[in-house]
């Protein structure tokens, strides 16, 4: 009974670290229309960050500022905000799929360079991090379970600030620039400046949901910033719904069991040839839940709610 519970707290505090990441993907998608392909370079900025600012020191690796959590935490977001900032200057002038290549080639970049520079501890990682306030519980299913209720309030924090800033005039002009960027311009706005603020806040939330997945793991390496890493979150968007922050938190719980329950049963009932090869297995079902789901119900399964105007509505 231990375990099963152990497994559940696990599973919903992952799937609520994912669900953050989607939710900053769902902003710059789902309500701006960037295509950013390169998600996982910002999951992993915040992850290096967090670690190397609330780290202990370790010969050879930077950082080990041993900061307290909250501020480290902060400071990973701090970074990927940065990161997010430099390659929108560079790359926000694209458009569709041209946007979709470059970001994606960031997140390419960002692996490699994490797995050779020996500063950022290579294949090998940053490990060493204390997990804040470990000594305060006596098991780790006890430290667990606290963890999991701070990442979901975090996520709750993160759901609620997003809805109130897509029902805000900000938002607004997101989707209508969106929709169309010209109709946008013509109206005296500056499309390029929204949508460089919407990059770098979702990026600063996708840095948030790094940070919280490093501290879970005490742990980062290339291996954790993988850019199949980009294509699962872009999946749990695409099956929850873009534009729809609550389809974003469902298709992330829903994706994440359909993963989780696939590697369970590749290595409980395939034979023993066919498990040497689960990981490409599962990678190949994402890309056929991604082509299915755009074929068959491209809105997702919990659609864009579009909001209408009381004077629209009053005519109808």
């Amino acid at each position: 009974m231990i375990g099963v519970l152990s497994y559940l707290i696990f599973f919903a505090t992952v799937a609520s670290i994912l669900s953050i990441a989607v939710l900053g993907l769902n902003l710059q998608w789902g309500n701006t229309g960037l295509f950013n392909g390169g998600v996982v370079a910002f999951f992993g900025a915040g992850a290096y960050g967090t670690l190397i600012l609330g780290g202990i020191p370790q010969d050879g690796l930077i950082g080990g500022f041993q900061l307290p959590y909250l501020i480290a935490l902060f400071g990973g977001m701090v970074i990927a905000g940065i990161v997010a900032w430099v390659v929108g200057l560079l790359t926000l002038r694209l458009r569709h799929d041209y946007l979709a290549i470059a970001t994606f080639g960031v997140a390419v970049a960002f692996e490699n360079l994490v797995r050779n520079a020996a500063i950022l501890g290579g294949a090998q990682g940053i490990r060493g991090f204390e997990r804040p306030l470990r000594d305060l519980f006596e098991s780790a299913l006890a430290y667990n379970a606290a963890f999991f209720v701070f990442v979901l309030t975090l996520l709750i924090l993160t759901y609620l600030f997003l809805e109130r800033l897509i029902a805000s005039p900000f938002g607004r002009l997101l989707r209508a620039i969106r929709e169309d960027e010209t109709a946008a311009q013509s109206l005296g706005k500056s499309p390029s400046r929204v949508r460089l603020t919407a990059f770098i806040a979702g990026s600063v939330i996708m840095g948030l949901a790094g940070g919280l997945y490093a501290t879970f793991y005490a742990f980062i390496s290339p291996q954790d910033v993988l850019p199949i890493l980009t294509f699962q979150i872009w999946a749990m968007l695409i099956v929850g719904g873009a534009g729809n922050n609550k389809g974003a938190v469902m298709g992330t719980f829903l994706i994440w069991a359909a993963w989780t329950a696939s590697g369970w049963a590749l290595s409980r009932f395939a034979p023993l040839e066919v498990q040497l090869y689960t990981g490409s297995i599962q990678f190949v079902l994402i890309g056929f839940v991604i082509v299915g789901m755009l074929m068959w119900r491209p809105q997702g399964l919990f659609p864009e709610k579009l909001v209408v105007s009381q004077s629209a509505a009053a005519k109808r």
